[in-house]
């Protein structure tokens, strides 16, 4: 362990020397771990391919029981870094090229046999290393790397020069430890085998605990500038580095208000009158107001803030200063867009009643035409009738109108069908006078099918039943109807005699 402790005093003593360079991330790196060199296996074959055929194999390796590597590295810069090792070992086994002699005892001539053999030995092994590392994946757990170098090594009474490379793979636990395992070719210049005269190529394998340190804090906060959002300003860790002036849980490079203490949801800004907008966006930070007014009230609640409403008290619209319009009728709708005022009625008809559907109306102004006792011929009281349901029918919109002619239970029903059909003609006809389309109309009877007062009662309370209605079909209904046929009619179940 003494010779441990000297590399250990020889790479802090290297640290100190290099320590004026620094660098954001966590810059150095110390390897604390064991060894394990090969007994110059690597060199004892006599191919190249043969040279690596058993690295797996341990048998052949010596393993000093303790730690025994002491390393130290700085990033320079991309994924380069430059690392110092030094290791100290006790080879035990050394392996040796097996030669015969096909010569004279005279005159030897030997010759490789291309086997080995393994002889004990009892040499100590002390290295320094130097080396150029780069890293093919950068700030990842995983962290595989080449590296490339030289160092001397002694091996008992003998010594020599080494250049070399290897590959090393580290596995980081924290941003500041990891595993890392290495494995370092070293090509000796002194290529000889006799122990204390030569140091053989051989291979070393070193396992270690890699610990980083010495980022860059130029604030002084405890907090490195990789992960500082404010570098330059001391701070708190809780912010990432950054300070928080009012003492309200925001820091400042967040904080709208940063010499206010104020609330989160307000980005760090106060909300003096408690409605929900921050001082800094209020136009009434004293009085409650509501956010689409920019804080300000509206008392009536007419959408327009009592600054600016002249009836502050009383809802109206903007276009009348915030003053109700009248409305005389009642139904919500101002007079001044309103095209029945004084009725009430719905918005969706400008404020008049809804509409009664075309049929209906013109089945009312159809409602008290008359005709001859037992006759389908119009009396003449009937014409102003006629005449308002035929300008009803030219104006409206709907194309295709059925006139239904109907009468009360007395009488037969074939008698009752024959006058109905005849009578619902007859106003048909009436109305084509009248400049209806002939196109858009036809007529049915359908006799007292559908009379709801019985023959017994008195002829005003028959009266109800004996009339002709109107009703609206589609286009593609019109065509297929037959003349005394509507669609949905009952038809009588007596035949006719």
């Amino acid at each position: 362990m003494k010779h441990f402790n000297k590399l250990f005093v020889a790479a802090l003593l290297f640290a100190g020397i290099t320590s004026q360079a620094q660098n954001a991330d966590q810059p150095w790196a110390v390897t604390v771990g064991m060894n394990a060199i090969d007994g110059a296996r690597v060199s004892a074959a006599s191919k190249f391919e043969n040279q690596f055929g058993q690295y797996f194999e341990t048998k052949n390796w010596s393993i000093l029981p303790s730690a025994s590597v002491l390393g130290v590295s700085r990033h320079i810069g991309g994924k380069f870094s430059v690392g110092l090792t030094g290791s100290v070992n006790k080879m035990t086994k050394m392996v040796n090229p097996i030669y015969v002699n096909e010569g004279t005892t005279n005159n030897p001539v030997w010759k490789n046999t291309g086997q080995r053999e393994r002889t004990d030995v009892d040499l100590m092994y002390y290295a320094i290393d130097a080396n150029v590392k780069y890293r093919f994946i950068k700030d990842s757990w995983f962290d595989p790397a080449i590296f490339v170098g030289g160092g001397y090594e002694f091996l008992g009474k003998a010594s020599a020069g080494t250049v070399g490379g290897g590959l090393s793979l580290g596995f980081w636990f924290t941003e500041n430890i990891g595993l890392n395992l290495s494995s370092t070719y070293k090509y000796s210049f002194d290529e000889g085998r006799t122990p204390n005269i030569d140091v053989p190529s051989h291979l070393q394998h070193i396992a270690g605990i890699t610990f980083r340190f010495g980022g860059k804090d130029t604030d002084g906060d405890g907090v490195l500038d990789k992960y500082d959002e404010c570098p330059e300003i001391p701070g708190l860790k809780q912010f990432n580095g950054c300070p928080d002036t009012d003492g309200d849980g925001i820091p400042d490079h967040l904080d709208e208000c940063p010499d206010e203490f104020g609330l989160p949801e307000f980005n760090g800004c106060p909300d003096t009158d408690g409605d929900g907008i921050p001082d800094n966006q209020d136009a009434c930070p004293d009085v409650f107001g509501l956010p689409e007014f920019n804080g300000c009230p509206d008392t009536d609640g007419d959408g327009i803030p009592d600054n600016l409403d002249e009836c502050p008290l009383e809802a109206g619209p903007k276009e009348n200063n915030g003053c109700p319009w009248p409305d005389r009728d009642g139904d919500g709708i101002p007079d001044h867009l309103d095209k029945c005022p004084d009725v009430p009625g719905l918005a969706e008809y400008q404020g008049c009643p809804k509409p009664k559907p075309v049929e209906q109306v013109v089945t009312e102004k159809l409602h008290n035409i008359l005709f001859n006792l037992g006759k389908a011929t119009l009396r003449p009281e009937s014409a102003s009738k006629l005449d308002e349901a035929a300008d009803i029918i030219k104006n409206s919109p709907k194309e295709h109108f059925v006139v239904v002619g109907m009468t009360d239970k007395t009488g037969s029903e074939s008698f009752n069908l024959k006058l109905s059909k005849e009578r619902a003609a007859a106003v048909v006809k009436a109305l084509e006078e009248r400049g209806v389309n002939p196109e858009v109309l036809k007529s049915i009877g359908i006799g007292s099918q559908d009379a709801t007062v019985p023959a017994s009662a008195s002829n005003e309370e028959r009266q109800k039943d004996r009339k002709v209605i109107v009703r609206t079909i589609s286009g593609d209904e019109f065509k297929i109807m037959k003349k005394n046929d509507l669609p949905g009619a009952k038809k009588s179940s007596k035949k006719r005699k």
